[in-house]
């Protein structure tokens, strides 16, 4: 799959028009480790995140007919519906009667924030790609694999401290060049 999406509105629409679950797996598992990412970083603990992360990607099979790419991209779409489900997380805990959740259609997002969280993203991606490879390959596994170290080094084979290194030094670089 390409990162600009083209390819990604035909999986959607093979889960809209056919169910494919086969196209639902793709798309999972691109999506929903950046999904889960996505709410860590925005205060989500990884219980929570997962949990999240797994009810955005069912909502996205449910509704993947209501997708319209002359709106915004499948990745906007998808991290918009992980934005408002977060911001219903935020709701639930300091509200938790249901009565109060709203419920219906969800309110269109604003595209400011639409367009911040693409700029974000394509940041990100920008800075990553700026990284060494094996640090770069150890970020991937840690964040979007959710391995943890010991697990990165039984898979590698590399001493957990030179994998904790390469992590460590990755993240310096990555805030350093996000600033």
């Amino acid at each position: 799959m390409t990162e600009n999406g083209s390819d990604w509105v035909g999986v959607v629409h093979s889960i809209a028009h056919q169910q494919d679950k086969e196209a639902f797996t793709k798309l999972f598992a691109h999506f929903g480790p950046r999904v889960k990412a996505f709410l860590m970083k925005s205060g989500a603990n990884a219980a929570l995140a997962e949990e999240c992360a797994q009810d955005v990607m069912v909502t996205v099979w449910r509704k993947a007919k209501q997708f319209d790419p002359s709106r915004a991209s499948v990745a906007t779409w998808i991290f918009t519906i992980a934005r408002n489900r977060r911001i219903d997380m935020l709701r639930r805990d300091r509200r938790p009667e249901p009565e109060e959740l709203s419920w219906g259609p969800e309110e269109e997002p604003d595209q400011l924030d639409v367009i911040a969280l693409q700029q974000e993203n394509d940041q990100l991606r920008a800075a990553l790609s700026e990284l060494p490879e094996k640090q770069r390959i150890m970020i991937e596994r840690a964040y979007f694999g959710e391995l943890t170290h010991s697990e990165i080094a039984d898979e590698t084979g590399l001493p957990l401290g030179t994998i904790k290194s390469r992590i460590r030094l990755a993240l310096e670089r990555l805030r350093h060049s996000l600033g």
